[in-house]
């Protein structure tokens, strides 16, 4: 497929350019709960927003490892702007691996996105269905027009909205023998309205409001992955690996910035009657190696699975994607725990940067498939037994 025009360019070596000015803008963008435009188009200028585009459409098809490296600096910087940004690098990513968008309409999306951010997202979780990664099929029905479809519904979770450019939205048709699939809507149709406003402990600025969809209209063609009810139709919790890894380099990008603020306070508290920074006593020292052990050996799983993902010699499964997620996460949020018991009452101030710190990282377990379904894949690849259903 050839294009009249050319994304920008990922500059890798810049990146922790990007997570300075990012840092510069997160505690406002936190304290107010506002869409973080700042730091978006900043990473849309850096070319991190479109850097898993395909090579066929004009992209630069990084991989695993290079996104988990992207959305571990913006995490670092700013993890709401990181994860609105892994939607979009995730859209991109499924679109470049087994192309399935209606070819002239993701032309268009790439051409808005040679001159600005554009913005991409998944909107699945339902309030009474829960995640989809535990089973089920959504409520939201698409409904036959005269020139297309209609979607109707309730969403949850909708991270970025008001910024969103396309809402993949999955949903139900309302044929004879329905079907499942997912539509894609623009973010600025008739009829999509924030039900409830994001007010949240953590990541406060991503903006992942409740929506409602009343009768929005689509053209016909703006449909994918069609299927019938069934397997087809439901999350498979263990086809992410290259979305579990750079989620979980997200967040060990919000521990290592917290670990810079432990390390700041260790170096200027110097308390009276010790007459040297604290750095210097055996208890700062001890916890600030358990702090670096969990880290270090965290971002070791994480960024060498996502190297053995991008490998492709079939040596890394899904269950090691699901592992290595589940391990970064409970060390991210250990670290930043630890830091904060370390520092006291200081890190608990809202003036300082470590309790937003906190906040954010507890937002890790949380994205899907949580831990308890994450385990239990991989209990039944180590057991070599399937989930018995009754009949």
């Amino acid at each position: 497929m050839t294009t009249g025009f050319s994304l920008p360019a990922p500059d890798l070596a810049s990146l922790s350019s990007v997570t300075r000015r990012l840092a510069t803008t997160a505690a406002g963008y936190d304290r107010d709960g506002t869409f973080p435009a700042e730091g978006i188009r900043t990473a849309h200028e850096a070319g991190l927003l479109t850097a898993t585009v395909g090579e066929r459409y004009g992209g630069p098809a990084l991989g695993v490892a290079d996104t988990a490296r992207i959305l571990h600096a913006l995490g670092e910087g700013d993890p709401s702007v990181a994860l609105i940004a892994a939607m979009s690098l995730s859209v991109h990513r499924r679109q470049a691996v087994r192309p399935h968008w209606p070819e002239e309409l993701y032309g268009q999306v790439l051409a808005d996105a040679a001159s600005r951010p554009v913005l991409l997202n998944h909107i699945r979780v339902e309030p009474e269905l829960g995640s989809p990664a535990r089973g089920g099929l959504p409520a939201t029905v698409a409904r036959r027009t005269a020139h297309g479809w209609a979607l109707s519904g309730h969403k949850r979770f909708a991270t970025g909205v008001e910024g969103l450019d396309w809402l993949l939205v999955w949903a139900t048709t309302d044929e004879a023998t329905p079907r499942v699939g997912t539509f894609l809507v623009p973010g600025t149709a008739p009829g999509i309205e924030i039900t409830h406003r994001w007010n949240h402990l953590g990541l406060r600025a991503s903006g992942s409001h409740d929506i409602a969809l009343h009768d929005v209209e689509i053209p016909q063609g703006n449909v994918i992955d069609l299927a019938e009810y069934g397997a087809a139709a439901e999350q498979d919790n263990r086809a992410g690996a290259a979305l579990h890894l750079p989620l979980a380099a997200l967040y060990l990008g919000v521990a290592r910035a917290a670990q810079g603020h432990v390390h700041r306070f260790a170096h200027e508290r110097i308390p009276a009657n010790l007459g040297h920074p604290v750095a210097r006593t055996e208890r700062f020292r001890r916890v600030a190696g358990e702090i670096a052990l969990r880290l270090d050996s965290a971002e070791h799983l994480v960024f060498t699975g996502a190297e053995r993902v991008d490998a492709a010699d079939g040596s890394y499964t899904p269950e090691h994607a699901l592992g290595a997620r589940v391990l970064a996460d409970r060390h991210a949020t250990e670290a930043v725990a630890l830091g904060l018991r370390l520092l006291g009452n200081p890190g608990l101030s809202r003036d300082n940067p470590l309790e937003r710190h906190f906040r954010d990282v507890q937002c890790a377990p949380v994205h899907a498939p949580q831990e308890d379904t994450a385990l239990l894949a991989i209990g039944t690849a180590a057991l070599g037994t399937r989930s018995e259903r009754p009949t």
